[in-house]
C-alpha cells in the first residue's frame, strides 16, 4: 500500500513540476513578444465626512518585447529546435515572426493615432526584436546551408 502512495506522490511532484515549468515558458513567451498592461488610477476626497471617488484614470501600457528573452527561447533551443529545420522551414518561421510583429505594430500604432498610448518620441529607444529575429534566423540558416 505505501509503495503505491509513493508512486502516486511521485506522479504529482512531476506533474507540478510541469505544469511549473509552462508556467515559466508561458513567462517568458509573454515577455518576449511584449505585452500590454491596464492600469487603474482611482482619487478619492473626503466629502461631507465621507470618502468620494473624485477621479479615476484607466490607461494602457505596452510592454516591448525583450531583446533578452528572445535571445534566450532562441538559443534555449526549448520552444523550437531551428538546427535541424531546412532554409525553407526557417524562411517560413521567419516570415510568420515578421507578420505577428507587424500586426502588433499596426495595433500599436492605431492606439498612438487614437492617443490611448504614449508616442514613440516619449518612449526609450531600444533595438527592436524584428531585427533581433531576423539576425538569429539569418546566423542560423547560414551555418545551415550545405557545401558544395
Amino acid at each position: 500500500m505505501e509503495k503505491v502512495e509513493k508512486e502516486v506522490e511521485k506522479k504529482t511532484i512531476k506533474k507540478k513540476g510541469k505544469k511549473q515549468e509552462e508556467k515559466i515558458g508561458d513567462a517568458l513567451m509573454k515577455v518576449a513578444l511584449g505585452y500590454q498592461i491596464a492600469e487603474v488610477t482611482e482619487e478619492y476626497a473626503e466629502v461631507n465626512g465621507e470618502l468620494k471617488l473624485t477621479k479615476r484614470k484607466k490607461t494602457k501600457k505596452d510592454v516591448p518585447p525583450d531583446l533578452k528573452a528572445v535571445q534566450l527561447l532562441l538559443t534555449s533551443g526549448e520552444s523550437a529546435d531551428y538546427g535541424g529545420w531546412t532554409d525553407e522551414a526557417l524562411q517560413a518561421e521567419k516570415e510568420r515572426l515578421l507578420a505577428e510583429l507587424q500586426a502588433q505594430a499596426a495595433v500599436v500604432v492605431e492606439q498612438v493615432e487614437t492617443g490611448e498610448a504614449k508616442t514613440a518620441a516619449s518612449a526609450p529607444k531600444k533595438p527592436t526584436a524584428k531585427k533581433a529575429v531576423k539576425k538569429a534566423v539569418k546566423k542560423k540558416s547560414v551555418a545551415k546551408k550545405p557545401k558544395a
